[in-house]
């Protein structure tokens, strides 16, 4: 019988390096994946998504960064990011964090280290897809804010007891909401979780759609204290 392995992708030019990532982590129970360039990465992203993705930033053409913006935007904390820097780098350290890089490794690197490094990066993103997973929920009504949803009736209540008015579109968010409350959601994500196979991972209509949820059932729109945008990431229900 086959398992399922962590798997790794190391995106580096040099070919000393990335063999000798690549042979470590195979040996410590990772599935590794190598890629010289941007576009080889994104070939094999397309085949498979990795667990983590390894990039180095100094990369010919295309860098590393551009690929972990690209990564973080269309599959939010899913995928977990290690960038690798020259020692000296800081900016580029800096600018890859504000990406969303999980970590990051200066080379020289100790391979016992980076597996360390990997390997916590790997628990949070297994942590991450657990939690944006459905859970069985017997119930029928769940609390959002100050209002109650109503998931058999598909209806959303106030705190008067009237139902507001909403599209089945806005109430597949509120529902997405209601159900992972505190836990920061992607535009992919509430895209495929509200309305799936009907749009494009990168498309921004969900931000319209959001901002129209908010006039129905912020107390002040324009201060949102039920679904707040985290910058960069996505949208979390806080209420």
């Amino acid at each position: 019988m086959m398992t399922m392995l962590p798997s790794l992708l190391v995106v580096e030019d040099e070919p000393d390096i990335a063999e000798a990532v690549a042979e470590y982590m195979a040996a410590n129970g990772l599935a590794v994946r190598t890629a010289g360039d941007v576009a080889a990465a994104r070939a094999l992203i397309a085949k498979a998504m990795p667990d983590v993705a390894m990039l180095d930033i100094a990369l010919p053409g295309e860098d590393g960064l551009s690929l972990a913006r690209s990564l973080r935007s269309a599959h939010g904390q899913s995928i977990g990011i290690i960038m690798v820097t020259a020692a000296s780098d800081v900016v580029d350290r800096v600018v890859g964090l504000e990406i969303g890089a999980d970590d990051y490794v200066a080379k020289p690197f100790d391979l016992r280290e980076l597996l360390a490094r990997v390997r916590a990066v790997l628990r949070r993103v297994q942590a991450t897809r657990a939690a944006i997973a459905l859970p069985a929920r017997p119930a029928e009504r769940l609390p959002f804010g100050p209002h109650v949803v109503d998931l058999a009736a598909r209806k959303l209540i106030d705190d008067q007891g009237a139902e507001i008015s909403l599209t089945a579109m806005e109430f597949d968010l509120v529902q997405a909401f209601a159900e992972r409350p505190g836990r920061v959601l992607t535009r992919a994500q509430l895209l495929d979780i509200a309305h799936p196979g009907g749009s494009d991972p990168f498309d921004r209509s969900i931000d319209v759609r959001i901002t129209r949820l908010r006039r129905k059932i912020e107390r002040n729109p324009d201060a949102p204290a039920l679904i707040r945008t985290v910058r960069g990431a996505g949208y979390v229900f806080e209420g």
